[in-house]
């Protein structure tokens, strides 16, 4: 079986700089060309699409809704999809954060190694384990299958991959995921392997966003 994991089109929020986390935004014009275009690619390039997974977040159900009508199978929501809850930083632009996190903004912007805690955010422990849980499961139960897709953030689908190459909890992982991007993650084998990680080539005419 191959995943096929989806970052959601370019949201308002993505648009507009916000740091988005648990925050509730709808996708742009821009974001819903994008999720278009990857509805083609999907319809062409992957034949027998056993399942969309989605995160419940407006901006990754209106991918997954798309996407869906154009493979011609049935949504299924998972909570533990949802995207990092960041906390009192939800909402927040960079600036906003550099005024009002000083010191934690100082931090963020040296890059160091280990994840930073945020002010009321989501543990890493659970974040890991949620999205650990849910791929699991989700590769157990349609094991035999040829490709599922799923429809989720940039922030788990990085968790999901730092599980997959074993960074320990509390590592910042390096994976960056394009707004409508497409990895592909093999689990055929005895091992997961990565096959394609941020592949934007369908958006080449429109952009990839943030």
């Amino acid at each position: 079986m191959r995943l096929l994991l989806i970052r959601h089109g370019q949201s308002k929020g993505n648009a507009a700089g916000y740091i988005q986390g648990r925050g509730e935004y709808p996708l742009s014009d821009l974001g819903r060309e994008q999720a278009h275009r990857m509805a083609q690619r999907l319809s062409e390039e992957y034949d027998g699409i056993a399942a969309v997974y989605t995160s419940p977040q407006s901006r990754a159900v209106e991918t997954a809704e798309i996407l869906a009508e154009a493979v011609g199978v049935p949504l299924t929501f998972d909570d533990r999809l949802q995207e990092y809850d960041i906390g009192a930083l939800t909402g927040l632009t960079m600036e906003e954060v550099r005024e009002q996190f000083p010191r934690l903004y100082d931090v963020w912007m040296q890059d160091p190694d280990e994840w930073l805690p945020f002010p009321h955010a989501e543990t890493h422990e659970s974040f890991r384990r949620r999205v650990r849980e849910v791929f699991a499961e989700i590769a157990t139960c349609l094991d035999g299958t040829e490709f599922v897709a799923v429809v989720s953030h940039g922030g788990t689908l990085g968790a999901y991959l730092a599980d997959v190459v074993g960074l320990p909890i509390g590592r910042r992982h390096p994976f960056y995921f394009a707004n409508a991007s497409l990895t592909v993650v093999d689990l055929s084998r005895r091992r997961p392997r990565v096959a394609q990680l941020n592949d934007t080539c369908h958006l080449a005419d429109i952009g990839g966003g943030q």
